[in-house]
Order: structure tokens, then sequence, then C-alpha cells
């Protein structure tokens, strides 16, 4: 049976202290809090008379709670950029912290609003983790992605459905004042297919039917509202030529792969797409809640040799297979460790046992790579 066991995030403010939550819709922020600030007035400015009252007055919150203590929580915090001019001063000038979460801050970046100078620190909550979860089939999480309303439902499908029709398609487009709605749709599904390739505005717009330039436009949007993320290359050559185009993904392998209509089987060419896609969904998480100043990267040769993820300065790189790993397979880490000092080297795979080269290449089970780099010993 599928259950959410616990998250990995953790926010623990000294006192004074606010914060950002950023994440996108029905990772869990709502929840989260409730579980873990449950004593804590809630501004929901979802719910349309909240957001009606604090939109026309946004100074009300300022005049309800200037002289209370404690933490307030504020969902959907973009919606109304001009309250964080209140909440700037109740910061300042009462004892009051506050949580301000929000599933895009687009609309904050756009209008310059207020975003506290510092006194809020920011975090991120990311979909669910193989840590936070039981009854974890690799296979189905390929099709139902880890949103946790997804990753718990019987069938995962009229979920996604839902999540991709009327929020991405809608709440998103209408966000970013989109006029052709039809066209966006068919972005949505080309951003899919492509994601985790090198990033190519002409290709995807050709594709697409719209220019490049709104093509960059719609990717730069999809980063903003937290859809979608850039993996940028590793650009410092020694010795051969290195690739220095951006791979971009959407921010859930279930998402993409309902775009995509895909549904990945073990032993496919998708599979091991998708299966490379969750890797990095794992590591950004990890990155989110354990290493926030960690940078993910991935090396790309002229030539063709390729490595996954680069962590850090070259500590520890990966290769993902989602098979076993021969000896071929190791060619382009190989390669790699001839340009560079790397610490660690792993290949990510569906192998059953643990196992190591003569030349000190990690072969990993993927269950047990999480493992290990959730308690520390990757890096």
């Amino acid at each position: 049976m599928k259950t959410i066991i616990s998250r990995k995030l953790s926010i623990n403010l000294p006192q004074g202290k606010s914060a950002f939550l950023w994440g996108p819709r029905k990772t869990g922020k709502s929840y989260w809090l409730s579980q873990n600030y449950p004593d804590s007035v809630k501004i929901d400015f979802l719910k349309s008379d909240v957001f009606s009252e604090y939109a026309m007055r946004p100074s009300l919150i300022r005049e309800r709670y200037a002289s209370g203590s404690g933490t307030i929580v504020i969902d959907e915090v973009q919606m109304i950029p001009d309250i964080l001019n209140e909440i700037h001063w109740l910061i300042e000038n009462s004892r009051l912290s506050f949580i301000l979460t929000g599933s895009s801050p687009r609309k904050l970046y756009r209008s310059h609003a207020n975003l506290l100078g510092g006194r809020a620190w920011r975090f991120t909550m990311e979909p669910l983790t193989l840590q936070e979860t039981s009854g974890f089939d690799i296979e189905s999480v390929m099709v139902s992605g880890l949103l946790p309303p997804h990753y718990l439902a019987e069938d995962p499908l009229p979920e996604l459905r839902a999540y991709v029709g009327d929020y991405l398609k809608e709440e998103i487009s209408n966000e970013a004042r989109i006029q052709n709605i039809p066209s966006f749709s068919k972005f949505l599904r080309v951003a899919a297919v492509t994601s985790g390739e090198l990033l190519n505005y002409t290709n995807v717009a050709r594709e697409a039917g719209v220019s490049a330039k709104t093509v960059r436009g719609y990717f730069q949007m999809l980063e903003d509202t937290l859809l979608g993320f850039r993996l940028q290359p590793w650009k410092k050559s020694k010795l051969r030529r290195i690739i220095e185009t951006e791979k971009f993904y959407l921010f859930d392998v279930g998402v993409s792969n309902f775009l995509s209509r895909r549904a990945p089987k073990i032993g496919t060419p998708e599979f091991g797409k998708s299966f490379e896609h969750y890797i990095l969904m794992e590591l950004k998480a990890w990155k989110a809640y354990a290493k926030p100043d960690m940078d993910i990267s991935y090396w790309r040769t002229a030539s063709g040799y390729e490595v996954d993820f680069v962590l850090g300065n070259m500590e520890t790189v990966i290769e993902v297979k989602g098979g076993g790993v021969h000896d071929g397979d190791l060619r382009h880490i190989r390669a790699l460790r001839e340009d560079y000092k790397v610490k660690k080297s792993i290949a990510v795979c569906l192998e059953s046992i643990p196992r190591k080269t003569q030349d000190g290449i990690q072969i990993l089970p993927w269950k047990n790579f999480l493992e290990k780099l959730w308690s520390g010993e990757i890096i």
C-alpha cells in the first residue's frame, strides 16, 4: 500500500525570522504547514472572500495582527504582491514571524514586489522522494509521478489529466496572459517529449508552431512558475571541446510522461530516459533540503562523451542506466576522469547488488544509491 511517511523539508526559524516556502501546486506545502505549525494563524488567498478583502486593503493584516506574536502562515502570497510591504513593516515593528507560501514567484518578480531584503529565508518543497514514501514501485512512479495526490491515487491518470488541464494549460496560461492557448498546449507536449534533451528553441518552435522568441518566453515562464528547471552544462574545459547548451526538465516525471503520452516499461528506451529524470528529481530534492549551495550540472563533449550528472566541483559524477551496467557503459565516466580529478564515480542502475570496478567506479542499485545520498555518503 502506498503511503507518505514523512517529508524531508525542515524549517527551523530563529525568533523574529520569516521564510518563503515555494513549490509547485500539489507538492503538499499547505498540508505540511498544518502538521508543523498547527497553532499558527493561517491566511489562504485561494479562498475568494479572503483574497477579496486583502486585495482591496492589504493594510488589514497590519491592523489585525500588529499587536500579536507568533507565526502567521499566508498561502499563495504571490496573488497579492502589495501585502509584502505590510509584512515587511510587521517584521520590523512587531513580534511576528511569517511563512509565505507560493506556487509561482513569477508575479512577484515581474511586479518588482518587496521580497523582504533578506528578512525571509527561502525554502522549496519538491515532489516526493523514495525516503518519504512506502509502497514505492519504480515502474508505476514513471506514470503517476511524485506529487502526493497523484502518487497515492489508485488510478493517477484522471488526477494527472485534471492537473494538466486545469492548472498547467489554463491557470498558468492565464497568469502569463497567453493568447494562443492551443499553441501553448502543443508547446507543453513538445517540452515534455524533449525534456532532458539539449535545449533547442528553434526545433521546439517548429514543432509547436510558434516563433523561437515565443518559445523562449514559454520556457522562462515554466521556470518562473516552478514547473520546469534548467540543468546547466559543466563549462570548465581542459582538453576537450565542451557542449555548453542547457538542458530543460519538467518538474515531475509523471507530468512529463502524461504530456508526452508515454507509460515507460522497464527495458525500454523510454524507461531509461524517465529513470534518469527521476534520479535527477531525487538529486534536486536532496539539494533543496540538505545541500542548497550544491551545484548539479552535466558534462558533454563535442565528440559525444556525456556524463549525466556532476555534483559540485567534480566531487561526484553520476551515470544513470535504466538496466544493468556493462563495461562499455562506463567509457563516458572514464573519458571525464582523463580530464578531471574526480573524488567519486558512480553508475546508478537496476542491478541488485553493489559492486566496484578495478578502477574505482561504484556500481550502485538505485535504492542503495538513494540511501547513501540521503545519509550524506555520496558527497
